[in-house]
């Protein structure tokens, strides 16, 4: 099994750069059930892949424009993902929350949108790491997280939060 305490952390670099976008609407949450890519069949945010040239915050809003048709505001970095699966794919990822939108959600090739409440996220049906970073990303507490994955599988992880200030991208 690879531990976290394997990996030396300092050199790493990920395959790929993603971002999620997280939309918040007064005791809601914007999620989706995705349909296809890493990930399909599980509940998450709007996301994907950075693109050469792009910047992370435009990526996110990009995304969150092509899975679900809205146009999240002002998305502001809280998080940082670091991802080492047992395959030897690495991805790292830059969470972003936004207070709020434009347009209507409406489904796509990529995701099924819905809102659900703060109280009710289905963190049974999402990827094993996000109720150990989501909660941080809900109370606006800037964080890193690191984790090793065999599959669906997490094997380790290791959530850091950081101090206010402290640049996330």
């Amino acid at each position: 099994m690879i531990a976290i305490s394997d990996i030396d952390w300092a050199v790493w670099t990920p395959r790929e750069h993603s971002v999620l976008c997280f939309i918040f609407r007064e005791s809601e949450l914007l999620l989706i059930h995705k349909k296809r890519g890493l990930g399909a069949g599980k509940i998450s945010a709007p996301g994907g892949k950075i693109e050469p040239g792009e910047s992370p915050q435009a990526a996110a809003i990009r995304e969150t424009q092509e899975e679900v048709g809205l146009t999240p505001h002002d998305p502001r970095p809280f998080g940082e993902l670091f991802f080492q699966f047992a395959d030897g794919y690495k991805l790292h990822c830059t969470v972003f929350r936004a207070e709020g939108h434009s347009g209507v959600p409406m489904e796509t090739d990529e995701a099924v949108p819905f809102w659900t409440p703060l109280c009710a996220i289905p963190y049974e049906l999402m990827w094993a790491d996000d109720i150990d970073w989501l909660p941080h990303l809900i109370a606006r507490r800037d964080f890193r997280g690191f984790f090793v994955f065999d599959g669906d599988t997490m094997l380790d992880h290791q959530i850091e939060l950081l101090a206010k200030g402290v640049s996330i991208i």
